[in-house]
């Protein structure tokens, strides 16, 4: 079960993979192909994957590029993976206790998904757990100029809501994504239920 804390919360933000969907393990497959297509020599364990949660796909290479050394190239690796995943989404399964969140507060409070993710994987991941329709509003990574940890997606999901940032609730599972929200001046619910690869 999924405890909120105690505030006088007006709006709702739902990060999508790893919180409202069980997506992580299949993404984690994707990418393991991605590199492997892409030359990688190192391993990408689920330690290092989960680290990156939230991130987008360039800033990810990039940031394996400076750790491992390498010169992946970002575009071809993104390439493959999303591709990768798409063969994959129909496997994702909804987290049962967050998604009964979501529709426990659906018609009460302005709700809205807020995801590192590309809008055609995030809408069809949202529609695939049977949850698009909750939501007032879903913004991708392409909605901002930085992506998560900065706080930027977090804060127009607030406005899009016509919430103050301090009084929304953030559900995420990723590290990246619990620093955005705490940078947007919101709490956040740590949501550790998915599955692991």
């Amino acid at each position: 079960m999924l405890v909120l804390p105690d505030g006088d919360f007006a709006g709702f933000i739902f990060d999508c993979d790893g919180t409202l969907a069980d997506s992580m393990p299949l993404y984690h497959r994707a990418w393991l192909a991605a590199l492997r297509d892409g030359g990688a020599t190192f391993d990408f364990s689920w330690d290092i994957f989960t680290s990156r949660a939230g991130m987008t796909t360039a800033l990810t290479v990039e940031a394996l590029n400076r750790q491992f050394g390498t010169r992946l190239e970002a575009h071809r690796v993104e390439a493959r993976q999303k591709a990768e995943y798409l063969s994959l989404i129909d496997e994702v399964k909804p987290i049962v206790e967050v998604v009964d969140v979501a529709m426990a507060h659906a018609g009460k409070l302005p709700m809205s998904v807020a995801s590192g993710g590309t809008r055609p994987l995030v809408e069809r991941t949202l529609e695939l757990i049977g949850v698009k329709h909750l939501f007032g509003h879903v913004l991708v990574a392409a909605d901002v100029e930085r992506g998560k940890p900065e706080p930027d997606i977090f804060l127009l999901a607030a406005e899009r809501m016509g919430v103050a940032p301090e009084r929304c609730l953030v559900f995420e599972d990723g590290e990246m994504g619990i620093l955005a929200a705490q940078r947007a001046g919101m709490q956040v619910v740590r949501v550790d239920f998915g599955s692991r690869s």
